[in-house]
């Protein structure tokens, strides 16, 4: 699994012109599912993400997560964070996990997010999507390796 987790002021996805999802502060995630993932993998890293202290607190350290400063969470399927381009200048997809098996973990990520941080949007997976975002830093993590 990876997550490119960025600190934002406000972010929105649309599909086809539709708002999919909308947040104002806290996180915009892009998710990437791997074939190997799985339920504990995705609690894994729901856990860390809820719980990264990236938020500033009174003296401007980054020492508040996600639910200290009542963030909000907004989920976007991203199967690209796989691509391989070590070959060529065209991206390989095959490390990513197939959709039959990638969208069931992303829909059960939204919802056991969603038993924990009051609001939490999502994308629509395997959809043609617009991200727009206004990062608060900028702020950008890459999370991979739990």
């Amino acid at each position: 699994m990876k997550l490119l987790i960025q600190r934002v002021k406000e972010a929105k996805v649309t599909v086809k012109g539709e708002t999919a999802g909308e947040i104002f502060r806290g996180l915009l995630v892009f998710v990437g599912i791997a074939p190997e993932d799985t339920k504990e993998t995705a609690d894994r890293y729901l856990r860390k993400l809820i719980d990264l202290r990236i938020f500033e607190d009174e003296e401007g350290k980054t020492n508040l997560s996600l639910l200290d400063v009542g963030g909000e969470l907004l989920l976007v399927s991203q199967f690209t964070l796989y691509a391989n381009c070590k070959k060529g200048n065209r991206p390989s997809f095959i490390e990513a996990g197939p959709p039959e098996m990638a969208q069931p973990l992303y829909d059960y990520m939204l919802e056991k997010a969603r038993e924990q941080v009051d609001v939490v949007e999502g994308g629509v997976f395997g959809a043609e999507m617009q991200v727009s975002l206004v990062n608060d830093g900028p702020f950008t993590i890459i999370l991979d390796q739990l």
